[in-house]
């Protein structure tokens, strides 16, 4: 090899080290893979993928289907064996359904989670439960719980079971964007569950019943969302479904909630009373109006993050519940 030659390579070498090699970093430079911190594996149950589903099916949430209960009790009917077993399937395929949905959802939001100071310590936001699995796990649940709703209930369960799945999927999807809409879309669930204890039994729901729970779960929607505002602070901004709001239109929401709620209860209740002996259904109107006034104090401070939870701990308002339950069980016996 001659000496224009040595010089023609080393000139390419060079060439080639100036807009090849010196564009790649070092290895110690390039940034890894983005992934959950360890203490958030650790918060949200180690290692177990199984237990990260089961924690992901949200287990404790399976309290609100208690209301699938609500239409058979004021009919005095949910003693009946036929009635009983009825709702207690129309329970099951709720609970089924939920958590379905609860794990899809976990899977959608799965970046936005990471960003969130509490929900990033979900199994799936904190990298316990590989997507894959929680997006199978969820599907079959949902496959079961409309399944099992056709084949051993009455058409009407599986009709109000498949509108819950539908709105829920589509608020997980697409409604948690839309203002007012993703209120009215979760409120809906509330509404459903209550439908559907009726339509498991065969019993007519009333309208009064449809107002009162259709405005109480927007009442402890509002609720729900002042109280991620609040927690949020600056980073409320970083989710879609909070930036359309304000701490002084969700007040406006729960107050003009509680309003309609509390004057439909009492119509019902004045409807309902008894032409002799004791009016339990009016009696009734002051312990839900206190219950009421009492959880817009829990609101107001910002503590109705997990309803569920905050109907458990406050001592006062399970005392007013009791007394309510007191009151109505009383009405329909006597009624």
């Amino acid at each position: 090899m001659d000496v224009d030659d040595e010089r023609r390579n080393a000139t390419l070498r060079a060439v080639f080290a100036d807009n090849v090699v010196a564009d790649v970093p070092p290895l110690a430079e390039v940034p890894a893979p983005v992934a959950p911190p360890a203490e958030d594996v650790a918060r949200a149950g180690g290692g177990g993928v199984l237990r990260g589903v089961l924690g992901t099916m949200r287990p404790r949430q399976w309290t609100k289907n208690v209301l699938v209960l609500a239409v058979p009790l004021a009919s005095g009917t949910v003693l009946q064996p036929s009635v009983a077993g009825a709702a207690a399937l129309a329970f099951l395929a709720f609970c089924l359904a939920a958590s379905g949905i609860y794990l899809l959802n976990d899977v959608r939001d799965l970046e936005q989670d990471r960003r969130h100071p509490r929900k990033r310590f979900r199994p799936v936001a904190a990298g316990v439960v590989p997507v894959p699995v929680a997006a199978t796990a969820g599907v079959l649940l949902l496959v079961v719980a409309l399944t099992g709703a056709a084949l051993l209930s009455r058409w009407q369960l599986a009709a109000v079971l498949a509108a819950y799945v539908a709105i829920s999927l589509a608020y997980s999807f697409w409604l948690k964007d839309q203002p007012v809409i993703d209120l009215a879309a979760v409120a809906s669930g509330f509404v459903l569950r209550g439908v559907a204890g009726g339509a498991a039994a065969g019993i007519a729901v009333s309208q009064w019943f449809i107002l009162v729970s259709a405005f109480g779960a927007l009442f402890m929607v509002a609720g729900k969302r002042y109280a991620e505002l609040v927690a949020l602070g600056e980073q409320a901004e970083t989710r879609r479904s909070l930036r359309a709001y304000s701490a002084s239109y969700l007040r406006f929401v729960w107050s003009l909630s509680a309003g309609v709620a509390c004057t439909a209860y009492s119509l019902w209740a004045f409807e309902m009373r008894a032409d002799d002996g004791i009016p339990w259904t009016t009696i009734s109107i002051a312990p839900f109006v206190l219950a009421m006034l009492r959880y817009a104090v829990d609101v107001d401070r910002g503590d109705a993050g997990a309803p569920e939870d905050l109907v458990l701990r406050d001592r006062g308002l399970l005392v007013l519940g009791l007394v309510w339950a007191l009151c109505v069980g009383a009405a329909v016996l006597t009624g």
